[in-house]
């Protein structure tokens, strides 16, 4: 093959894996950010990285790079919600739960390492993954309340829910995700 026919052939692999993968991916992204121009936005970040990726070598597992890195661009999207987020995930009181994970010390601490970037990825993932083994409503209403700062009373208008119901999914899954979230914290506390 010539130099000048390789080019040709990674842009058609990009524009086939586009029309392969787009619409299905852009749904995966939708259901996690508050509105379609986050959703786009973030696919579009995903096709510049393929893109990237693509020139410098092929990919073996495009269907699972793609969906991997679209989770990990809607994570660095959640990212500046942390330390909301952890207050929320934490007991309201001293004595309601001795053994709450204290996440906020590994994951706001102001040293960088390899360490806690690995931590911080691996709590992002977790908590995504908890996520996805919620119903759809109490999922939803979590998203759409802590990671997009939606306030209940405009979730309420855009669902047509009660404030009280949408309160009560939402604590639903905050007990979920400590739960989930206490299992990983005593993994990365008894090393």
């Amino acid at each position: 093959m010539t130099a000048a026919a390789m080019p040709q052939d990674k842009n058609s692999h990009i524009i086939q894996t586009i029309a392969s993968y787009g619409k299905s991916l852009l749904g995966f992204i939708r259901k996690r950010v508050k509105n379609d121009a986050d959703a786009e936005d973030i696919l579009q970040d995903v096709w510049y990285q393929f893109s990237s990726v693509v020139n410098a070598g092929p990919i073996e597992q495009t269907s699972a790079w793609l969906y991997r890195v679209a989770k990990n661009k809607i994570i660095d999207k959640h990212k500046k919600h942390t330390e909301t987020l952890l207050d929320d995930m934490l007991p309201a009181t001293e004595g309601e739960d001795d053994d709450a994970p204290d996440f906020k010390a590994i994951l706001l601490a102001e040293a960088s390492t390899p360490e806690t970037q690995y931590l911080r990825n691996l709590f992002w993932e977790q908590l995504f993954i908890a996520l996805d083994e919620l119903p759809e409503n109490q999922r939803q209403v979590f998203i759409w309340q802590e990671l997009d700062d939606m306030p209940f009373e405009e979730i309420a208008k855009l669902t047509g829910e009660n404030i009280n119901t949408l309160v009560s999914r939402k604590r639903y899954a905050v007990l979920h995700l400590r739960k989930r979230l206490k299992q990983l914290y005593k993994e990365i506390t008894e090393y």
